[in-house]
């Protein structure tokens, strides 16, 4: 057994503090865990330095000073390994579950949404947060902390706002410019500037830079900006009207065939109440858009663009209008089931698969403007339908005239 003297002593704390332990309760209590295991382990005429070195190697991964970094740590943060323990876990669950609720929505399947709200929100109000809260307290210099608070901010910012667009709530545009903003404008001058200055980060400080520039420039080439919203709630403003005057016309000239005649059918009847709900419908969407029931020509100068909002936003704050929207449905149904039984063949039903009234269609991803289109297009059909039927009437009476 070897026995350790005094000079070694006082050269093991030396060695222990200029490795960087400056606590004198930590340097004591490594000094005393050396000894004993360089005195179990060493034989009686072995080579004191060769032993120490392999001991005191055991004690740390890259350096010493570690050990008094932790132990920091632990003083400041008595539920660090608590906080290490949540993070860990729910760093694991959120990428698992966004895992799989974005595999459920490739696969068209229930409860991705909410796999995918649970999984991005994990990430952003907890993960992230827990994960800056322990780089924070690892951080000595000011500039590193702020480093640390910055990239966060953007990391959590951009999740959201994806997270909001992902389900079409509000402000989502806004995180999404706001998270490269913070990231290009913000963070990368600060650790461009002061990373360059240290020739060992130069490189790395350099071409993640680069990367980081990149990334900034991809993300804004694929976002919309203002001006382009601008130019496609116009355009749709402008397709809508087009439509509206085709319908008029269409309208018009079923009049002309019928004659003002007033009898009643079934079908007539469907085809009333059809169209009447489809203009109450297109008023709600559009008073929902632009604020108003009716847009004229000038909408462009009163600002009644039609912008892309969401239907199923709409439908969900408006219970009129969900279940004015299920009765178009069910008043589709019985239509398309009396023309099925039609004499005249170019009488033709509605199609609603993949369409509005589709009450088995996720509304979800349905624009206003495509809903509009839609509705649109239903009461083309019916007055088209309502004038092949009025054409063998109208055929009649002229022979009749005649």
């Amino acid at each position: 057994m070897y026995k350790i003297n005094d000079r070694q002593i006082d050269y093991i704390l030396s060695d222990i503090s200029a490795r960087g332990i400056e606590m004198e309760g930590l340097q004591l209590n490594l000094l005393d865990h050396i000894c004993c295991i360089i005195e179990q382990e060493l034989e009686e005429n072995g080579d004191f330095e060769q032993g120490y070195r392999a001991v005191i190697r055991r004690f740390y991964r890259d350096k010493l000073s570690e050990i008094e970094e932790e132990t920091h740590l632990l003083l400041n943060n008595k539920n660090y390994y608590v906080m290490k323990k949540v993070m860990i876990y729910s760093g694991t669950f959120s990428a698992a579950a966004l895992t799989m609720g974005i595999f459920f929505k490739y696969m068209h399947w229930p409860g991705a949404s909410v796999l995918m709200v649970l999984g991005i929100g994990i990430c952003s109000l907890l993960f992230l947060p827990l994960l800056v809260s322990l780089k924070i307290k690892e951080q000595q210099k000011a500039k590193d902390k702020l480093l640390v608070v910055l990239g966060s901010i953007s990391a959590i910012t951009l999740a959201l706002a994806i997270l909001f667009k992902v389900q079409h709530w509000p402000g989502a545009n806004i995180m999404g410019v706001t998270s490269p903003a913070i990231l290009a404008l913000v963070f990368l001058p600060i650790y461009f500037f002061g990373g360059i200055r240290n020739p060992e980060t130069k490189l790395n400080t350099i071409v993640s830079s680069v990367l980081i520039i990149l990334g900034c420039g991809l993300f804004f080439s694929l976002t919309i900006t203002p001006q382009s919203m601008k130019i496609i709630a116009i355009r749709n403003t402008n397709s809508f009207l087009r439509s509206e005057q085709i319908l008029k016309n269409e309208a018009a000239q079923v009049a002309k065939l019928s004659g003002g005649d007033s009898v009643s059918t079934p079908t007539l009847t469907l085809s009333k109440q059809i169209l009447s709900t489809c203009e109450e419908m297109k008023a709600g969407l559009l008073e929902y858009v632009t604020g108003v029931k009716i847009i004229g020509s000038d909408f462009e100068s009163k600002g009644e663009v039609i912008e892309d909002g969401n239907t199923q936003d709409y439908l969900s704050q408006n219970s009129v209008a969900s279940a004015k929207l299920d009765e178009l449905a069910k008043a589709v149904e019985k239509y398309n089931a009396l023309t099925t039984v039609a004499t005249n063949r170019n009488v033709k039903p509605i199609p609603m698969k993949y369409s509005i009234i589709n009450t088995n269609e996720n509304k979800v991803q349905y624009k206003v403007s495509g809903a509009l289109n839609d509705i649109i297009q239903i009461q083309m059909l019916v007055l088209q339908n309502q004038r092949e039927l009025c054409a063998p009437a109208q055929k009649e009476l002229v022979s009749v005239q005649q």
